[in-house]
Formats: structure tokens, C-alpha cells, sequence
């Protein structure tokens, strides 16, 4: 299904970090009927009003951004709301894009899918061959069921519905709220706060020692355009597959990460691990062989990534 700048193109949570970057992308591109809505003008767990915006809207592409998403702490603590919410907003935005003949639909997943202890790197096959690190249980069946979703869709009604599942993700716009955030953004408010507080000591939760792969988000939405632009739904489903693993090749551990980033921020201190927290997966790395075979490999590096994101705190947060 051919894309051209003036499709319209709904970008399900284009006010968060990997919506606004898709939407920024586009319009970098030259796209110019790009459509989205806040969750407060559109709950798009509310099925009628999911259903008057298609109807209303009638766009020709949708890709899907918006999730309830969060770190350890939030995993742990909203268990109910992330399986729930994220089922039910997924659930309406999919069905309605089959209803409405969307021409194509991208759903983005995450790789907590995957088994706590996959073989590395993780292959898109090693799906539902191995029980989920309970943590992030609940997230990752909604993404499971949605991915899912997506794959019977394409097998029952034909519809070009793809799912992306990308790897740990960071940069501008990213959320750096110490209660519900990531491990990047975590660390990043941490020593910067303790730098400016003239603080020694800035604790770590868990050993240090797991290891994660990271990806810029910018890259994520490289990878987004170019498979909006390029891949149809059938040359992953007719290849055994049921969706697309999205990521950098390279991991890193948390320790080692920790202390890149306290040197992007100038701290100079005592680092110490609270072993009293959760380590969760021990290693998680995506196999990204397919993605590259299709045309596309990530350009920013890691260390790169941080700085910029650092300076986007600095302006925009702290």
C-alpha cells in the first residue's frame, strides 16, 4: 500500500517520546496531513469514542504509539491498569482500523514480550517459548494479545497490520518522573540532581550487573517511516514470522551504563547498588538480522544518544 505525503496519517499518542518523534519524522519528509489527538480529547479506551473518531477521521494509515508505560516501580505497582488499559486502547484502535479499511497499521510492542531467559541475542521466533519476568507480566501479555491481534488480522481479513517490537528506548520527551520512569531517564535525573545538590552519593536499584540494549528513540522512528514507506504485512507473516524486532545489536550493563552517564553529567561522587530491588531480566538483547535484511540499521550511538538527551533535560525538564 503506497504511502504519499498527503495521506492521512493518525498517530495514536503523538504527544509521547516515540509519537512525537514519528510525527516529527513525517513531518521532516514532507508529510503534511498528519493527525493526532491527546488523551484528554480522545480516551482511546472508550470504545464509542474510538469508533466516532474513525468514522469522523477516516484515516488512511494509523500507526500506534500510545500505551500506559513505565519502569520497574510503575510495573510492579499498576499491574491492573497496565494489562487493562493497554488491552483496551489496542483492542479499539486495531479493530477500528479493520472496519474502517486502513490502508496499513503499525503497533508498537516492547521486548519484554520475550521469556525471562531467552537464548541471546532474542530472535522474533523465541516468542511464547518460556515463562515472562513477573515484574512486567501484565505489560507484556497486553502487547503479546495486540501483536497477536495484528497477525490474525492479516491471517482472517488480509488486513497490512505490522508489529514492531523495539527494544529499550530513550531521548526527547522521554519521562523523568523517578516513580514511574525508565532506567536511563532514572539515572540522568538522579546524578544530575545530586551534582547540582552538591550530593556524594547517588543509589543504584539492583546489582548493576544485568545487561540492556538501547535505542535512541529518533532511530525508532527511522525504522518506523522506512517500514511505513517500504514493508507490507505479508513479508513477515509469510515468513513465519509475527512481528518485527527493532534495536540497536548492542547491550550494555547497567553498571557500565551508570557510570556513562554520570560522566555525561559531570557527577562526581560514590555510586552504590541496593540489591534490596529487583534486577528483572538478566540480559535482554535483540536479534535484529531480519530488520537489517529488509534495508534498515540504526545511526546514533549510544554515548551520543545520552549526551543529546542529557541537554534535553537540562533545557526542557530540569
Amino acid at each position: 500500500m503506497t504511502v504519499n505525503k498527503n495521506s492521512k496519517i493518525y498517530i495514536a499518542g503523538h504527544c509521547g517520546m516515540v509519537g512525537s518523534s514519528i510525527w516529527r519524522n513525517l513531518e521532516s519528509r514532507g508529510y503534511t496531513n498528519l493527525l493526532g489527538r491527546t488523551s484528554k480529547e480522545l480516551d482511546l479506551r472508550n470504545q464509542h469514542k474510538v469508533e466516532e473518531f474513525f468514522i469522523k477521521e477516516k484515516p488512511d494509515f494509523v500507526i500506534l504509539a500510545a500505551a500506559k508505560v513505565g519502569g520497574i516501580l510503575a510495573n510492579s505497582t499498576f499491574r491492573a491498569e497496565f494489562i487493562y488499559d493497554n488491552i483496551q486502547l489496542q483492542n479499539n484502535v486495531i479493530n477500528q482500523s479493520y472496519l474502517m479499511g486502513v490502508k496499513k497499521l503499525l503497533f508498537f510492542g516492547s521486548s519484554c514480550i520475550y521469556p525471562k531467559l531467552a537464548p541471546q541475542p532474542i530472535k522474533e521466533e523465541c516468542l511464547l517459548t518460556g515463562s515472562l519476568e513477573k515484574t512486567n507480566e501484565p505489560y507484556a501479555i497486553a502487547k503479546i494479545a495486540g501483536l497477536k491481534m495484528c497477525e490474525n488480522y492479516f491471517h482472517q481479513y488480509q488486513s497490512n497490520f505490522i508489529s514492531l517490537m523495539p527494544t529499550n528506548l530513550y531521548g526527547p520527551g522521554d519521562n523523568f518522573e523517578l516513580k514511574s520512569c525508565h532506567v536511563i531517564p532514572a539515572l540522568i535525573r538522579k546524578f544530575h540532581d545530586a551534582k547540582t545538590s552538591n550530593v556524594n552519593d547517588v543509589e543504584i536499584w539492583g546489582s548493576g550487573n544485568p545487561k540492556r540494549e538501547f535505542l535512541h528513540v529518533d532511530d525508532l522512528a527511522e525504522a518506523c517511516v522506512f517500514i511505513l514507506e517500504n514493508i507490507e504485512a505479508e513479508q513477515i507473516y509469510l515468513n513465519g514470522l509475527t512481528h518485527i524486532n527493532v534495536g540497536s545489536g548492542i547491550d550494555i550493563s547497567i553498571k557500565n551504563l551508570a557510570r556513562t552517564i554520570m560522566d555525561i553529567t559531570g557527577f562526581i561522587g560514590n555510586l552504590s547498588f541496593n540489591v534490596k530491588f529487583p534486577d528483572g531480566t538478566p540480559r535482554k538483547l535483540l536479534n535484529t538480522s531480519f530488520l537489517n535484511k529488509l534495508g534498515w540499521k540504526p545511526s546514533i550511538k549510544l554515548k551520543s544518544g545520552l549526551s543529546l538527551t542529557y541537554e534535553w533535560y537540562k533545557k526542557n525538564y530540569s
